[in-house]
């Protein structure tokens, strides 16, 4: 999974769990502030990923992200998620707590912890 793929999906999970605004995010792993904002509505979600400029979302089960054209099949469950991802056809899991999404890539085998910036 790339790392911005796993970013946008992050937000995600914080927008569908919550039902709150993402306005950006912290990713743990690059050390560094990410401008993703994302707003779920039901099952529809849009995104917006101020780094590449391009846009994400769709209708509950399947997500796009139109810089790549890469496909997210999503499952949400309570506070946690899990999908796939098309692109580079991994698994992933995720957690959303008050302020942290941590997302497990299978395909790397490792967790990965994102802080929410809440609009």
């Amino acid at each position: 999974m790339q790392p911005y793929i796993r970013a946008v999906t992050a937000a995600t999970a914080y927008a569908f769990v919550t039902g709150k605004k993402v306005a950006g995010l912290y990713d743990h792993a690059a050390g560094r502030h990410l401008r993703i904002a994302a707003e779920a509505r039901g099952e529809h979600l849009q995104g917006h990923d101020g780094d590449r400029n391009v846009r994400f979302g769709g209708t509950l089960p399947e997500l796009r992200d139109t810089g790549d054209g890469a496909f997210l099949h999503i499952e949400v469950q309570g506070d946690e998620m899990r999908g796939y991802d098309r692109s580079s056809s991994g698994h992933f899991s995720a957690k959303v707590s008050e302020r942290l999404v941590q997302l497990f890539d299978h395909a790397e085998g490792t967790w990965f912890a994102f802080d929410v910036q809440v609009a």
